[in-house]
C-alpha cells in the first residue's frame, strides 16, 4: 500500500491530513483511497488517549484539494468502478465516524467526490476563487455517493439543484448556499483562518467535541452503511453500462 500518496502530521491536539497526488489534483484513486483510510484508522487508534488530537484539518497538495475520482483509472479497468466507489462509500463513513472534529481546507478545486469529502467534514474553508460542484451528470455519471453527504450538508431541495444542475461553481457561491462555511476573500488568506478554527477547536473539552458530534451523527443518520453501499452499487452500475463509458472515453482521448 502507498501511504505516501496521503499523509499525516500529528501536532499535539491538531493533526493534518493531506491528499497528496497533487500531479492528478489529488484524484481519488484505489491507492489514494487505500492510504486514507490507513490513516483515518490510525487516528481511531489514537482517540481517546491522553493528548490525543481533537482536531484533523484535511486538505489537498498542490493546487487541488480533490478533482474527483479517478476517471481515467476508471476507464482503463472495468472491475475498478465498484472497488473504487465501495471504497470511497467505506471512507467517508469513517472519516465520518471520528470523533475529531474534522475541517476541509479546500485549497483548491474540490469536485465530485472531492466535494462530497468537503460535506463529509464537520466545517469547511476555502477561498472565493475556488470551484466546487458535481459535474457528474455533465459526464453521465451518477454522484449517488456523495449525494446523501450533500443533503445534510445544504438540505435536500438545494442539493437537488445543485446534483441536477451540474456544473461548478466559485467558493463565494459555495458558501452562499452553504456548501462550505465560510469562503476568505483571497488564497493567501485561508491558513490564518483555518488556523484559527482549528485553534479554537483544540481548546475544547476533548469528550463535549465527541460527545456533541456522536450525537450529531445520531440525528442525521449520518453513519447509515446501508444508503452508503447502495449508493455505491448505484453509481457504479452507471458506469458499468456501455454507453456511458464509451462516452466519457470521447472526453480523455
Amino acid at each position: 500500500m502507498t501511504t505516501e500518496l496521503a499523509t499525516l502530521d500529528v501536532q499535539g491536539r491538531i493533526a493534518r491530513l493531506t491528499l497528496n497526488r497533487p500531479e492528478a489534483r489529488n484524484a481519488l484513486s484505489i491507492d489514494l483511497l487505500s492510504a486514507l483510510r490507513a490513516h483515518v484508522e490510525h487516528l481511531h487508534t489514537l482517540s481517546g488517549e491522553k493528548d490525543s488530537p481533537t482536531v484533523v484539518v484535511v486538505t489537498g497538495a498542490g493546487k487541488s484539494f480533490c478533482a474527483g475520482m479517478d476517471l481515467k483509472a476508471v476507464l482503463g479497468d472495468p472491475a475498478a468502478p465498484p472497488k473504487l466507489l465501495g471504497s470511497l462509500a467505506e471512507l467517508c463513513l469513517r472519516l465520518r465516524a471520528l470523533p475529531m472534529v474534522l475541517v476541509a481546507r479546500v485549497n483548491g478545486a474540490a469536485i465530485g467526490g472531492g466535494c462530497g469529502l468537503t460535506c463529509v467534514c464537520d466545517l469547511s474553508v476555502t477561498h472565493a476563487d475556488a470551484k466546487l460542484g458535481y459535474p457528474e451528470v455533465d459526464l453521465g455519471v451518477c454522484p449517488a455517493v456523495v449525494a446523501p453527504w450533500l443533503v445534510r450538508k445544504i438540505g435536500p431541495g438545494r442539493a437537488r439543484a445543485v446534483l441536477l444542475r451540474g456544473g461548478v461553481m466559485s467558493g463565494r457561491d459555495a458558501a452562499a448556499i452553504g456548501l462550505v462555511d465560510e469562503a476568505v476573500p483571497w488564497a493567501d488568506d485561508l491558513d490564518a483562518a483555518v488556523d484559527k478554527i482549528a485553534a479554537r477547536l483544540a481548546e475544547a473539552g476533548p469528550k463535549a467535541l465527541a460527545a456533541t458530534k456522536g450525537l450529531l451523527n445520531t440525528l442525521d443518520a449520518s453513519l447509515d452503511e446501508a444508503m452508503s453501499r447502495q449508493g455505491a452499487e448505484l453509481s457504479a452500475g452507471v458506469l458499468a453500462d456501455p454507453d456511458v463509458r464509451s462516452g466519457l472515453a470521447k472526453r480523455f482521448k
